[in-house]
């Protein structure tokens, strides 16, 4: 085979890293961002934050590039305060300020020992709520090894999901446990709090609840009855039945209702489950003469700068040792220019969302109008890819409420005059729908696709039926009530 050489021209794409840096930086979250800004600090020396009040922010009003800041004098004043001698600003006396002449002080306060952090209380776990009370009962240990046995087979919720002939055998045959037992064991779970625990059916929980209250309650002994054998009629609405076997009227049986669903269903979800989630808004929303304008939130941009000090040894140094400074420099002025710029593209994005769905911000959801990526993309001149990044996870504060800005866009469905509804301004209807319907008779979703085509609005009743499930509406019905 001859060899030989050939010239071929192709055309590729190729992401350079600050372009993948700035790609992955905008489609985080803030949470994600200041992650991965901690991690970037914690590797490049010469990257620092900018924690001086007076200070500028990596996002100017102008747009120009970040500039090297000087050291923050800040630290300078911290360490004159720390050489001065320390006094006490507490009046001689004071047995709560700790002072020299105070019986709980010994002159001066240690910081370190006197600060302590303020710690958020723990839940305490099913399971852990559960042993608690199990240890302070004055039980057998056979009794109280077996109540531990059974809560380890509690669901989140707090049911016995496993049958006592289950557990039962699972059990080592040496050990001779009697079914009596495990009812004996039960019965001890049932008595802990929260009251309804242990129970092996939903309606047995409710049995429980019930059987707790006093024996004068109002409507007590019926609502045991329904709980008991009837629990499928009060589920289906079945309220003509219900009347005939328990032999009551309206009024007893609207009390009998309202007591069986004041209980708790699900006993256990109280405990071990707290995880409040917590979100900053990206940008905040103001209406400034007559106009809604969107504006970044100060408190979600983090202030970056090139860390002076790193910066002056780099640019006296010539030598190749600097090499790596060098080359640390450049990432850290990549990032700073990266970060300002996701932010700016949030914010472009974030105003044409607000000139397109000004409506809603003047009179809620009924008002939203239909929008896609593609007509932010073409308005903006940026890519459908980019703006969905841009809107997921962040997050938008206005006076009806923080929404995800993905929370804007929506389908359209056609009318009559030859416009198009938003899909969030039908859910909107309908829920109004919903909320002032007679409950004694409530609308189906027939009859709420006929209103809102009297609306000029052309809704199917399937439609009506996947937007009502989506907003978590009971069927017709589940919502007639007495």
């Amino acid at each position: 085979m001859k060899h030989s050489l050939q010239l071929r021209l192709s055309q590729h794409l190729t992401l350079t890293p600050q372009l993948q840096q700035s790609i992955r930086l905008l489609q985080l979250s803030t949470l994600e961002l200041n992650q991965e800004l901690e991690r970037f600090l914690q590797e490049n020396p010469l990257l620092e934050r900018d924690e001086g009040v007076a200070e500028q922010p990596i996002m100017p009003a102008n747009g120009s590039t970040v500039a090297e800041q000087p050291p923050d004098a800040a630290s300078e004043r911290e360490r004159e305060r720390a050489e001065e001698p320390q006094s006490s600003s507490a009046p001689d006396g004071d047995i709560f300020s700790g002072g020299q002449d105070g019986p709980y002080g010994n002159g001066s306060r240690d910081d370190e020992d006197d600060d302590y952090p303020q710690v958020a209380a723990e839940n305490p776990t099913l399971r852990a709520h559960l042993l608690s009370q199990l240890s302070l009962r004055n039980l057998p240990e056979r009794d109280k090894t077996l109540a531990t046995l059974l809560i380890e087979s509690l669901d989140e919720d707090g049911y016995m999901t496993q049958e006592l002939a289950e557990i039962q055998a699972m059990l080592p045959e040496e050990l001779d446990i009697e079914p009596e037992e495990l009812q004996i064991a039960l019965k001890h779970l049932q008595h802990c709090e929260p009251t309804g625990v242990g129970a092996r059916s939903l309606g047995e929980c409710l049995e429980l609840q019930l059987c707790a209250l006093p024996e004068s309650t109002p409507f007590r002994t019926d609502a045991l009855d329904v709980v008991k054998n009837h629990l499928d009629a009060l589920a289906s609405r079945d309220f003509n039945r219900l009347k005939k076997v328990l032999h009551c009227d309206d009024t007893t049986l609207r009390g009998v209702q309202k007591l069986i669903t004041g209980l708790n269903p699900r006993p256990g979800r109280g405990y071990g489950t707290d995880d409040t989630r917590y979100v900053v808004p990206d940008v905040v929303v103001r209406k400034v003469k007559g106009v809604w304008m969107a504006a970044l939130n100060p408190e979600a941009m983090p202030k970056l700068r090139i860390n002076r000090l790193y910066a002056d040894i780099l640019s006296r140094a010539r030598s190749s040792g600097s090499q790596q400074l060098s080359s640390q420099l450049q990432e850290a002025k990549w990032l700073i220019k990266n970060v300002q710029q996701r932010f700016e593209t949030i914010l472009r994005v974030s105003q044409a969302i607000v000139d397109r769905q000004r409506h809603f911000f003047e009179h809620g959801e009924v008002a939203m109008r239909p929008l896609v990526l593609r007509e932010i993309a073409e308005a903006l001149d940026l890519h459908e890819s980019t703006v969905s990044r841009v809107t997921t996870q962040k997050f938008m504060h206005t006076a009806r409420g923080i929404f995800e800005l993905k929370y804007f866009f929506g389908s359209h469905v056609t009318t009559d005059s030859g416009g198009s509804a938003s899909s969030t301004a039908i859910r909107a209807l309908i829920k109004q729908l919903v909320s002032s319907e007679n409950s004694r008779k409530p609308l189906s979703d027939s009859q709420i696709s006929e209103i809102l085509g009297q609306q000029g609005i052309v809704v199917a009743r399937r439609t009506v039926a996947k937007y009502r499930e989506s907003m978590q509406i009971l069927p017709v019905n589940l919502r007639k009530t007495l």
